[in-house]
Order: structure tokens, then sequence, then C-alpha cells
């Protein structure tokens, strides 16, 4: 797979989100199947993964999925780069300071993990009450420490993510970025771009929409599946959103690839530092996912097909100002 930075690190362009093998999506894969899927992704050359403390099936399990994640890379840890999110409880810091209370996390995340630093380490949501600029005047001592190498926000505002690189420079900003959800190019991308810090999108296919997989008729599982609650999932805005996916079917027929390749394609074609982390709890769609960078696009094949995505209209936004003001980090 072809690399590009994300901030100071350098990871393969498309990297694998873990958390449906642990939780968003239904019923989750046995252990061994999960492993074997991350394993598979590592032998494509897959070299950035994405977890967090908060994934376990409903969320009642915190640390299931870095545990996975641990035992799936540890004989080639050196080699790959790890990322995992920070869940923030503000009344930990009752009796005890913002440092001590994120470094205890951090603990357990490289634990669960089998390593002793972690690569790129996110808040994974801005807490109530607490500044950015002391979480990162604390992730700045984690750095000095080794313990992490970079870190970094998720769902946040332009504003926000200014803040925090004023006083620890951030590496990347993982928000939810697709063809569905283009806040990001308002302020994310240019500020991004011009202090050179990565844009990871979580949710790059929209839940998978984009894959043209989802219809009207679909249904969700009833437990554990975030999709329910996914605003572009329902059944009025599934059939409203059919345009963007024949826009992609003519694509995919054109490229030889499917429609959620050419949604990966994309915006890897449409900025340098993005990297999209695509999650899947199916082996052949993870692998899938990953075939996206080897789509290339002439510059007219690019314009025509971001004009015709650009006037097809979004039914069902959802955005990322209400999470970015402290709201909840569970529907990923």
């Amino acid at each position: 797979m072809k690399k590009r930075k994300a901030g100071s690190l350098t990871v393969s362009e498309i990297g694998m989100g873990c958390m449906g093998l642990s939780h968003g999506y239904g019923q989750i894969p046995d252990e061994a199947y999960s492993i074997e899927a991350i394993r598979k992704a590592a032998d494509y050359g897959c070299t950035f993964y994405d977890t967090a403390e908060a994934y376990g099936p409903n969320l009642q399990e915190p640390g299931h999925n870095e545990k996975i994640v641990g035992k799936a890379l540890k004989d080639i840890r050196k080699n790959i780069v790890l990322a995992t999110k920070l869940h923030l409880p503000v009344h930990e810091l009752e009796n005890s300071t913002l440092y001590d209370v994120i470094k205890a996390h951090l603990n357990g995340s490289m634990k669960r993990l089998q390593t002793d630093y972690v690569d790129l380490y996110y808040l994974h949501r801005a807490a109530q009450g607490v500044a950015l600029e002391d979480v990162a005047e604390a992730m700045g001592r984690l750095i000095d420490e080794g313990l992490i190498l970079g870190w970094g926000l998720s769902q946040v505002t332009g504003e926000m993510l200014m803040r925090a690189d004023m006083v620890t420079p951030v590496t990347a900003v993982q928000n939810i970025y697709n063809i569905l959800e283009r806040d990001c190019e308002k302020d994310i991308f240019p500020y991004a771009m011009e202090h050179g810090i990565g844009v990871v999108p979580f949710s790059p296919v929209a839940s998978g929409l984009l894959s043209g997989k989802i219809t009207a008729d679909t249904e969700f599982e009833k437990f554990d599946d975030v999709r329910k609650f996914v605003p572009q999932l329902t059944k009025e805005n599934i059939i409203g959103n059919q345009p963007i996916i024949d826009v992609l079917n003519e694509y995919a027929s054109m490229k030889k690839a499917t429609p959620a390749q050419i949604s990966l394609a994309w915006m890897l074609h449409k900025y340098p530092n993005c990297v999209p982390i695509p999650g899947s709890k199916n082996h052949e769609r993870i692998l899938e996912n990953l075939a996206a960078g080897e789509i290339e696009f002439t510059l007219d094949e690019f314009n025509g097909l971001d004009d015709a995505l650009s006037a097809c209209t979004v039914y069902g936004h959802r955005g990322y100002e209400a999470e970015a003001r402290g709201g909840s980090f569970i529907k990923r």
C-alpha cells in the first residue's frame, strides 16, 4: 500500500477502523475471526489501526477492542502505527489532576494493547468543563516522556483544533467525513493542511450507505447497531440519497471497482493529508476497502465525479458540532 503523512506519522494511506469487531454493527465476530481480519489487513500492507478504550459490546465492556488489536498486532508492533482514544469521565478529576487521569487511562490502554507506547493518542470527545488547552498540555508531557508519539482530537471544530494546536502541536484530527458529511472542508481541512496535521475520517463510507449495499428494505440488527441512529439511514433518507449512489455506481463501473472504493478514492484524491479508516467486521470488505488506494483518477474524471456528487442533495445531515461541544461518543 502507498504511504502518506498523518502529521508526523507515516502510515498506509488507508487505515483499518477496528471498532466493528467489538461494537456498533450488531453481533460481533468471535475473537479468532477478528484477529485473523486484522492480520489479513497487515498482510495486505495496512500499517495504521484505530481503536478506543470505549469500544466493547454495547459499550458495556471497555477495552474489549484494544485487547483484540493488541493480540493481533503484538508480533509486528514496530512495523505498525497504533491509534487509540481516551474517554475522559469528568468525575475522575475530583481527586486527581488531569495529567494523572489521562496517564492512568493511557497505561490501561497500553496494557491491553501489549505495548509500551502509543503512536497516536486521541481525546475521544471534548469533555464538558475541561479546557482543551489543559488536555493539550498533558498530552505534551506524555510526548516528552515517550509514552505517546503524537496526539489528536476527535469530533472537533476548526476553532477547537486551533486552540489545542497552539499549546501542543496536534498530530491528527479524527472527524466524521465522507461524501454526505463535508463540514470538515470548511474549517478542519484548511487549518490542517496549513499546519501539517493529518485528517483521519471515520465513517468514510457513511456507515455502509455509500457501498450501495444498503437499501430502504435493509433491517439493522436489534442489539448494539449504531446504524439505527444514523440520520442518512432512515428509509426516507436512503431513498433520497439514491442519486448519490447512482453516481458512485457509474464511476465504479468505469473503474471496475465498487461504490465504496470510489468513495474512498474520492477523498484520497481530494486531500493529501486525508487518511480514512473504514471499518468492517467482514474479511472481504476490509480488503476491498484497503484496495481503494489502487484507484486513480485523471483530473477530468475526478472533477466530473466531484461535480456530479456536489450537485446531489444530501438527506440526513449528521455533522459534528453537537458532539464537538461535549456530546455523546456512542454513535460512532
